[in-house]
């Protein structure tokens, strides 16, 4: 029996299911644990990580192994996926951020190694849960930034580029590609691009809750359209959209309805619909039920309105952390007057003392 080195799992102890993007993201821990950045709290977030499973411990040792093989690989260049930036990491300007982007890139190299060793088991599908962000790199060079409780399936056929989003809210940087449309796929409508970057975000129906669609354009053009053989109560819009830079679409549909889904165009704070890229919810002059319901999609301890909260006329503005419920509501009852109690796993907001 062969000895395993060290990283290896030994010859009669076949290694835990890796797939594409768990080896993505441990390149990127790899490459952020060797760049100018590092901390103690990168080191604890990188553990933890690593902790989730074998497979992600595996995929961390084999892209090390890989970068201490790579000669000069603060040197190399090329393109590395980031995962979400751990809290307590500062961000860096100038000189300081040009040097991280320099050692982010080499680490493209060790991408491009894993690609030989890590089976793609699984298919092309790419899940986010409560809390978690993620990027992927697509084979075609397009980068897919997922956001919490998110579902997606790729495939890259030789006409078209298609990604489905099942539920969730994802972010896409199209490498361009005349020959290849990139389609954006949501219950019954289809966002078309060859190169640009835009936001697409979908409410599956829950219950008495409808289908909701968003689509927002950051960079470059996009079709919003209806995709063939929907059915009468799927969102769609009624009539094909081209949509200009900073334009936001959002599309809803009830249950059972017959009528066309309704659809409002505007043009929202760019920032404000990133912010989640930023581990952030930027809030203005929101209603306070809709802020608790952006806030919970981030955190498995969700906010919960009670004694008749949710009908009072109460705004939100600010900038809040996603995942820190406690703290958001905190800053709720410090704001409008409002008792926080904690039961049964979950928060409640009232105007009791």
């Amino acid at each position: 029996m062969k000895t395993p080195g060290p990283g290896l799992d030994a010859a009669d102890d076949p290694p835990p299911k890796v797939t594409r993007g768990i080896a993505d993201e441990a390149a990127a821990w790899v490459a952020r644990l060797h760049g100018p950045e590092r901390s103690r709290q990168m080191e604890l977030d990188c553990l933890k990580w690593q902790s989730l499973s074998d497979a992600h411990r595996h995929a961390f040792e084999r892209c090390t192994q890989v970068w201490m093989e790579i000669p000069n690989a603060a040197r190399a260049a090329g393109y590395v996926p980031t995962a979400r930036r751990p809290s307590g990491e500062r961000r860096v300007g100038g000189g300081r951020r040009r040097m991280l982007g320099a050692t982010l890139a080499s680490c493209g190299l060790v991408a491009v190694a894993l690609a030989g060793w890590v089976p793609w088991r699984g298919g092309n599908d790419y899940q986010t849960a409560v809390g978690e962000a993620r990027t992927v790199v697509l084979e075609d060079g397009s980068r897919m930034s997922l956001n919490t409780d998110t579902s997606v399936q790729v495939e890259m056929g030789a006409a078209q580029r298609t990604v489905v989003l099942a539920r969730g809210e994802a972010m896409f940087q199209v490498a361009r590609d005349a020959v290849r449309p990139f389609v954006v796929r949501a219950a019954a409508s289809e966002v078309v691009a060859l190169g640009t970057a835009f936001a697409v975000r979908f409410n599956p129906a829950r219950g008495d809750a409808g289908q909701m669609l968003t689509v927002t354009l950051m960079e470059g053009q996009v079709a919003v359209r209806s995709a063939a053989g929907r059915a009468a109560d799927d969102v769609a819009p009624a009539q094909a959209l081209v949509m200009q830079p900073g334009q936001r679409v959002r599309l809803a549909q009830t249950p059972g309805a017959t009528t066309p889904a309704r659809q409002e165009v505007d043009w929202p704070r760019l920032d404000q619909v990133t912010a989640w890229q930023r581990n952030e919810a930027v809030f203005d002059r929101t209603s306070l039920a809709d802020a608790v319901a952006e806030m919970n999609r981030y955190s498995r301890t969700p906010l919960v309105l009670v004694g008749g909260l949710a009908d009072e006329r109460l705004l939100v503005s600010g900038q809040f952390r996603t995942g820190d419920n406690t703290g958001f509501a905190k800053a709720l009852a410090a704001l409008h007057g409002l008792a926080v109690r904690a039961r049964d796993g979950r928060l409640e907001l009232s105007r009791e003392s």
